[in-house]
C-alpha cells in the first residue's frame, strides 16, 4: 500500500490532549485488553471494542459487541465505510478518522485567454463590495449567535422557540413557524411566533409544506396576491401574506421538518440572500433538533432502565420462597388495597414495594417514601401531614405533607412499627376517611392515596403489648406477605452475589471473572444476620480489595472466615469472633510458612492468596518477627 492511502485516527483524551495513531494495512483492533493494536485502558471501553479493516482501498469500521457501543457520527458502526473527518465515539472517547489522501489538493497551470470579443450584458451590475462584506458579516454573526445558543438546549420545544426568536431578529418576516414531521409525514411538533408579539395565529399553507417535504426543495414566493403562477392555496392570500419562504430541514438525507417564514408588509420581501442564510440555519437546526430528540429519548429510556435495573439487580432469586413473593406481587399490585410487608432488616421490603408500584395502575403517579424510625414525633407529624404557616416555631411557610404529596399515587411507610401512638390515630383517619388536616390547620383535605407499610417487628405482638393500635393493624393487614430472610433462600445467595459483583466491578472499573471456590464456600456457609443488604456490602468490599481476576476468600469480610467462635489455643475458652478469626489466621500463616521453608511466595501459593495481600496480612497481624524466628 502506498503512502497516499495510509490513514490514522486522532484520539482526544479527557485532559484535552490528542494523539494520532496510524492504522494497520490489514486490521486494527481497538479495546482495553493487552492484545489490541490500540489499547485504551478505561472502564468505558470493552476488552475488544471495535475494529477498522482495510480492504480494496476502503477502511471499514465494525463494533465488536462492546458494552457501550461504537458510533460514527450518530450512526452505529456496523460495516461502515470511513471517510476523512468522520467522528468516532467509543465509550468516553472521541476520535477523528483522518485520511490525508482524500483531501489532497492538486495544483495546475493557468491559461489566460485574450477574449477581447466578450461583452458583458447590459443588465450586468458590479457589486458594491462594502455591501457584500457587510451582508456576509451580518449573516455570519447571526449564524454564530444561533449556534452558540441552541447547542446548550436539549428540549425540542424550547429549541424551536429560541430558533424562531433569533431568525425573526435577522430575516424581514412578520411571523414564522418551525414544523417537525413524524415518520409518516404527519405534522408532529409545531411552534409559531408573531414578530409583533400580539400572539394570535400564524398562518401556514399545508400545500407549501407538503411541496417542500415531497420535492425536498426551497419555496420562495413574492407578490403572492398578484402572481397567479404561485401554487399556493387561497388561504395564503386570504391571510394577507405578500411573501413567504419555506426551507426544508434535512437529517440523514430525510426531511424531518420545515422552517416557514411569511410577511404581510408590502415593501418587504425575501430574496436569494435570505434563502442562503435560512438554508445554513436549517442545516444547523436539523442537527440540533435531532440531538435534542435523541437526548429526550435517552433520558426517558434511562429513567425506565434505572427503575428496571434497580428492581432486577436486587429482586433476584428462583427459590421457592421468592417465587411465592413474586406470585403475591403479581396478584396484589393491580388492586388499590393496603399492603403490609413483614420481614427482617435488609431483606428488600422497600424493593418489593417498588415492584408493587411498578406493576400497579398508579405506576405513573407519585411514589413517596418515609421512614418512620428516623424522625422525632413532631418532625414526623409535620412530614406526614404537613403544617400551616405559624403552626409552630420555625413554620414560616405552609408545607404539604408526604401523604398530600402522594395524592393519586402511593405512600410507602417504612418501619411502621416505630410510628408513635398519637400519629397512628391520625393515620387511621386517613385510611378510613381519605382526608387529613395539616398541623395547625382546620381545613379537611381529601386525599386518594394507596398505602404500603413495612415492618421488621411482629405487629400482632405489639398490639398485645399495647405498642400498636389494633384498629390500625387491621386496616394495614388487608393484604400481607413476608420477605424471606436470606438464610431461608440459600440457593439465591450466589445469583445475588454474582449480580452485585458485576455491578460493582463495572462501577469501579474492575475486570473480575467471579468468585474463587473458597470464596463461594464462605458465601454459602455464612448465616447473613443482615440479609441481602449485608451480602451486597460484603461483595462491594471484596471488589475493592481484590487484587486478581477472581475474588478470593480473604477479600471477604473477616466474619465470613469462620462459622463459630474459635477457641484460644491452650485455654479451652471461647473468645469473641473477631479475635478468633485473627488467631486462626496467625496459625494458618505460620503453619504454611513452615511448609514453604521460609518462602513468602510459596506461602502465598499454599494459602491461595496474592503475595501482596499476604504481606499486608502479616503486617496487620504483627507476626513478622514470629516468622523470622522460625
Amino acid at each position: 500500500m502506498d503512502g497516499n492511502t495510509k490513514a490514522r485516527i486522532r484520539i482526544t483524551f479527557s485532559d484535552g490532549k490528542e494523539k494520532r495513531i496510524d492504522l494497520k494495512e490489514t486490521r486494527t483492533l481497538v479495546g482495553r485488553g493487552d492484545d489490541n493494536d490500540i489499547r485504551l485502558r478505561h472502564p468505558s471501553i470493552s476488552r475488544k471494542h471495535f475494529a477498522i479493516t482495510y480492504s480494496d482501498g476502503r477502511y471499514i469500521i465494525d463494533d465488536l459487541g462492546s458494552l457501550n457501543g461504537t458510533l460514527v457520527g450518530d450512526k452505529p458502526a456496523e460495516n461502515y465505510e470511513l471517510r476523512d473527518g468522520d467522528k468516532i465515539t467509543a465509550g468516553d472517547f472521541a476520535m477523528i478518522f483522518e485520511r490525508p489522501a482524500e483531501r489532497e489538493l492538486r495544483f495546475c497551470d493557468v491559461e489566460i485567454d485574450n477574449d477581447t470579443a466578450v461583452e458583458l450584458p447590459e443588465e450586468f451590475v458590479s457589486l458594491d463590495m462594502d455591501n457584500v462584506v457587510a451582508s456576509i458579516a451580518r449573516d455570519l454573526n447571526a449564524i454564530l449567535k444561533v449556534t452558540a445558543k441552541i447547542n446548550a438546549i436539549h428540549d425540542v420545544e424550547e429549541l424551536q422557540k429560541e430558533l424562531l426568536s433569533e431568525i425573526l431578529e435577522v430575516v424581514p418576516a412578520s411571523s414564522g413557524a418551525i414544523i417537525l414531521v413524524d415518520d409518516e409525514g404527519g405534522l408532529a411538533e409545531v411552534v409559531g411566533l408573531n414578530k409583533s408579539g400580539s400572539g394570535g395565529h400564524v398562518h401556514v399553507s399545508r400545500t407549501i409544506i407538503s411541496r417542500v417535504i415531497d420535492e425536498k426543495t426551497v419555496v420562495l414566493a413574492n407578490d403572492i396576491v398578484n402572481d397567479s403562477r404561485q401554487m399556493t392555496p387561497e388561504s395564503v392570500a386570504v391571510a394577507g401574506v405578500s411573501s413567504l419562504l419555506c426551507v426544508p430541514m434535512y437529517l440523514y438525507d430525510t426531511v424531518h421538518g420545515v422552517i416557514y417564514l411569511s410577511t404581510s408588509v408590502d415593501d418587504q420581501s425575501f430574496d436569494e440572500s435570505h434563502v442562503r442564510f435560512m438554508t445554513a440555519i436549517a442545516s444547523i437546526a436539523s442537527i440540533a433538533i435531532g440531538n435534542a430528540r435523541n437526548f429526550s429519548m435517552l433520558r426517558i429510556e434511562n429513567a425506565k432502565l434505572k427503575t428496571a435495573n434497580s428492581l432486577e439487580k436486587k429482586m433476584i432469586g428462583e427459590s421457592e420462597a421468592m417465587k411465592r413473593v413474586y406470585g403475591f406481587i403479581a396478584k396484589a399490585a393491580p388492586s388499590d388495597a393496603t399492603i403490609l410487608i413483614e420481614g427482617e432488616s435488609g431483606t428488600g421490603k422497600e424493593l418489593a414495594a417498588k415492584a408493587i408500584v411498578v406493576n400497579s395502575r398508579r405506576k405513573d403517579k407519585p411514589f413517596v417514601i418515609i421512614n418512620c424510625a428516623t424522625l422525632t414525633e413532631n418532625l414526623l407529624e409535620s412530614e406526614l401531614f404537613g403544617h400551616e404557616k405559624g403552626a409552630f416555631t420555625g413554620a414560616v411557610t405552609q408545607k404539604k405533607g408526604k401523604i398530600e404529596i402522594a395524592d393519586g399515587g402511593t405512600l410507602f411507610l417504612d418501619e411502621i412499627g416505630e410510628l408513635p401512638l398519637t400519629l397512628q390515630a391520625k393515620l387511621l383517619r386517613v385510611l378510613q376517611e381519605r382526608e387529613l388536616e395539616r398541623v395547625g390547620g382546620v381545613e379537611k383535605i381529601g386525599v386518594n392515596v394507596r398505602v404500603i407499610a413495612a415492618t421488621n417487628r411482629d405487629l400482632e405482638e405489639e398490639v398485645k403489648n399495647g405498642g400498636f393500635r389494633q384498629d390500625l393493624f387491621y386496616r394495614l393487614n388487608v393484604m400481607k406477605f413476608r420477605m424471606p430472610a436470606l438464610r431461608e433462600r440459600r440457593s439465591d445467595v450466589m445469583p445475588l452475589a454474582e449480580a452485585f459483583l458485576r455491578d460493582y466491578a463495572r462501577r469501579n472499573g474492575r475486570a473480575l471473572r467471579g468468585f474463587s471456590e473458597s470464596a463461594r464456600d464462605r458465601l454459602l456457609a455464612y448465616e447473613y444476620p443482615g440479609n441481602v443488604r449485608e451480602l451486597e456490602n460484603a461483595v462491594e468490599r471484596s471488589v475493592i480489595l481484590s487484587s486478581g481476576e477472581w475474588v478470593a476468600a480473604e477479600d471477604l469480610p473477616e466474619e465470613f472466615a469462620v462459622e463459630n467462635p474459635a477457641a484460644d489455643e491452650g485455654s479451652g475458652e471461647l473468645v469473641p469472633l473477631q479475635e478468633g478469626v485473627k488467631i486462626k489466621k496467625k496459625q494458618m500463616i505460620i503453619e504454611a510458612f513452615r511448609k514453604a521453608e521460609g518462602s513468602y511466595v510459596d506461602t502465598a501459593k499454599i494459602l491461595d492468596v496474592h503475595p501482596n495481600y499476604l504481606h499486608r496480612l502479616i503486617k496487620t497481624l504483627g507476626i513478622k518477627e514470629d516468622l523470622e524466628s522460625l
